[in-house]
């Protein structure tokens, strides 16, 4: 069995509501086997789905259009942010945890704390965003203590002097391959990130990370990152994995080869796309998307974004089924419509019924023909295994959950 160091999240869902959980920023004697939690906390959004449809396609267009640049995180209707020491005693700062970024920088809303353990590396850092807004500062190196039994020396941090979209938040906690921060900063050509030192440094004996999100309308909404392999007692089968697709953009993020069915309707042939925490819905090619809607007989609704159905339509809705290196994953009627005990975050309608598959705005054949997003992996447990160029999906409790 690998041994893993994991995060647990104990993620309670108030409405509208941000709750930030301390950590221990003391550091001890680490091995590549201790185990160790830190709890996440979960963020809703209080505007309208209209706007994060646009986000996550303005992500997915920013994504394509050039593999060396970070996206914006921060328009999600529910992410998850950690609270991070930095330095030597620590300063805690709450940053956004992302897949599909790779930089981690602090100073937004919140100063950094110079100590002893602070070294300035005389470069700078800029990076762009999917709204065109962008971020720049100075590039450090300094103590990250995710928790006790997760401290990296010398990690290289941007601290930023500019920044804007965080909305409250200090930072972003980039999980991406090593190759997105490729020209982001001045004086080297590629930073390593957390999970490359906490690797390096021997903290984690393989370079995965496993990730475990429950649906935001269980009773238990919890979440894990599980850092140096993945934790079995969230998943209910074996964990199938796939490489990273050879096909460019989405080869440069964690991209995959799959195919997407309704029913017994192939929607999307197989293509590349890319598995995204910061995305929040399901996105796919315009042509698919079409059919899809035809299908489904679901009509725009001007007031969130989304496709709307009745009582009737999701009744009669079938399955999608996405399949991946021969292994097919269902997505349940349930598990394609927005929680409707969420609606009112969405600015939706009390008891109306919103799809969360959408358009990518952009035909298939693009190199980036869909995003698993965070609709999708609340029903699928997913590993990100740098060390082995893959990707693994696995079904849990929640796969076939009708909590939505």
């Amino acid at each position: 069995m690998i041994p893993s160091t994991s995060f647990s999240a104990l993620l309670a869902l108030p409405a509208l509501a941000f709750l930030s959980l301390s950590a221990s920023a003391l550091p001890h004697a680490r091995t590549a086997s201790s185990t160790a939690t830190l709890k996440l906390a979960v963020r809703i959004n209080s505007y309208g789905i209209e706007n994060i449809a646009a986000a996550d396609r303005a992500r997915i267009q920013a994504l394509r259009a050039g593999g060396s640049s970070s996206v914006d995180a921060t328009n999600a209707v529910t992410g998850y942010t950690a609270v991070i020491g930095v330095g030597s005693p620590a300063t805690n700062y709450t940053l956004l945890v992302d897949t599909g970024s790779s930089n981690t920088w602090i100073g937004a809303n919140k100063p950094y704390q110079q100590t002893s353990t602070s070294h300035d590396t005389g470069g700078t850092f800029y990076v762009t965003y999917g709204d065109n807004s962008y971020v720049s500062g100075e590039e450090y190196t300094d103590t990250v203590t995710l928790n006790s039994d997760l401290v990296i020396d010398n990690q290289s941090i941007g601290v930023a002097s500019e920044d804007s979209g965080m909305d409250g938040l200090n930072g972003i906690l980039g999980l991406g391959p090593v190759d997105l921060t490729e020209g982001t900063v001045s004086n080297t050509n590629e930073v390593p990130t957390v999970m490359d030192n906490l690797y390096a440094q021997q903290t984690i004996s393989s370079e995965v990370l496993g990730v475990f999100f429950a649906p935001a309308s269980s009773d238990d909404s919890s979440g894990e990152l599980t850092f140096g392999g993945y934790d079995p007692s969230k998943i209910t089968g074996d964990i199938s994995y796939v490489s990273i697709t050879s096909a460019y953009p989405a080869s440069t993020y964690w991209g995959i080869d799959q195919s997407i069915s309704y029913g017994s309707t192939t929607i999307l042939s197989e293509t590349a796309g890319i598995v995204d925490t910061g995305t929040t819905l399901i996105l796919i090619a315009s042509d698919a998307f079409d059919k899809y809607q035809s299908a489904t007989g679901g009509t725009l609704d001007e007031s969130t974004g989304l496709l709307k159905i009745s009582s009737d339509q999701y009744n009669q809705l079938s399955s999608l089924y996405f399949t991946v290196s021969g292994v097919t994953y269902e997505l349940t009627p349930n598990g394609q419509i927005w929680p409707r005990s969420l609606n009112s975050a969405i600015g939706g309608t009390s008891g109306d019924i919103y799809l969360v598959i959408s358009s990518t705005g952009s035909p298939s054949g693009s190199g980036m023909d869909f995003t698993n997003g965070y609709c999708f992996l609340e029903r699928f447990y997913s590993t990100y295994d740098t060390t082995n160029s893959r990707i693994g999906f696995a079904t849990t409790e929640y796969t076939y959950a009708t909590t939505n």
